[in-house]
């Protein structure tokens, strides 16, 4: 599957930024997905997972700011984010993964399959 993501960009602090994520699978309704970011020097970490029952999890920095959605119809997750910081400053990742119990939300990165290249998100103060 080919994953694909768009939406970043460079916005001021309390701003807002939507990223969007497109896969290319007939079987997307079944992948779980996450979304993961990569700030300069620092190892990839988690920011958010949805499940393909839709339960979600995020986070402690970014819960209450941050929100994982999905459309099956459309083959695309979404993270909405509001009141950015400047640590929210990276690139970010889309991740689908296949296999999975529908209430279950990855959190390693090696429990994905299928990546983006990722989108820059710059946040100035």
């Amino acid at each position: 599957a080919q994953v694909v993501e768009s939406g970043g960009g460079l916005v001021q602090a309390g701003g807002t930024l939507r990223l969007s994520c497109t896969v290319s699978s007939s079987t997307f309704s079944t992948y779980a997905m996450g979304w993961f970011r990569a700030a300069p020097g620092k190892e990839r970490e988690f920011v958010a997972a949805i499940g393909w029952g839709n339960n979600t999890d995020y986070q402690d920095s970014v819960k209450g700011r941050f929100t994982i959605s999905r459309d099956n119809a459309k083959n695309t997750v979404y993270l909405q984010m509001n009141s950015l910081k400047p640590e929210d400053t990276a690139v970010y990742y889309c991740a689908a993964g296949y296999g999975f119990y529908s209430d279950y939300e990855p959190r390693r990165p090696a429990e994905y399959d299928y990546w983006g290249q990722g989108t820059q998100v710059t946040v100035s103060s």
